[in-house]
């Protein structure tokens, strides 16, 4: 005989809605206190839990950091612009859909990828967070550029790795964070001044 694992629909609702509280709560104290000045006793405090459930539902400050960052590094824009990417035959449209495609991530999630990013260095868990959300990134972008490859687009003279740097210098967050926060550019003229700037730093001479 085997013995059926009884699942309670209201019991692992009230889980998800703990959840749901605690990573709103440690959300808007990052934002608002900055990452290092947070502990995980304030969260509980703000999400009206116990500091064990905190623990035992999301882990750690930076599990939370993780799972709050998770929604950026998953959104579905990332496999629509790679599925585009392969789509087309024409270079300058592969870094275009590129450009367009980060910026829709960025877009989507700004509020929690200008605060948060940001704050990833102040600790080295939460450094290993970003190190792992930025390997992901240059992945896709490894693939991209792959793409241009295919098609013996890219400029003379550089190789796989520099291409790959230079993209992530034109579409990486940093340059979301410092043409859109820093210096207040609308996401259309930044997505249309990136794709530009990378266009011809990547690609051969038609």
């Amino acid at each position: 005989m085997t013995t059926r694992r009884y699942r309670s629909p209201r019991r692992e609702q009230g889980a998800a809605d703990t959840r749901t509280a605690i990573l709103n709560a440690a959300h808007e104290l990052f934002i608002a206190e900055g990452y290092s000045a947070v502990t995980v006793a304030n969260i509980a405090a703000a999400a009206e839990v116990a500091l064990q459930t905190v623990y035992a539902s999301t882990g750690g400050k930076a599990d939370i950091l993780k799972d709050l960052l998770a929604p950026a590094i998953k959104d579905p824009s990332v496999a629509e612009t790679m599925r585009s990417i392969f789509e087309t035959d024409d270079p300058r449209e592969v870094i275009n859909i590129t450009a367009r495609g980060t910026r829709q991530v960025h877009e989507r999630h700004w509020r929690s990828l200008a605060a948060l990013v940001p704050q990833c260095h102040a600790e080295p868990a939460a450094a290993a967070v970003l190190a792992a959300g930025n390997a992901e990134y240059i992945k896709e972008l490894t693939a991209v550029v792959d793409r241009l490859e295919q098609m013996n687009a890219l400029a003379p003279g550089g190789n796989t790795s520099k291409a790959v740097d230079l993209l992530w210098f034109h579409v990486g967050q940093d340059a979301w964070f410092s043409l859109v926060g820093h210096r207040h550019w609308s996401f259309d003229d930044a997505e249309e001044w990136l794709a530009g700037a990378a266009r011809r730093a990547l690609l051969a001479a038609p």
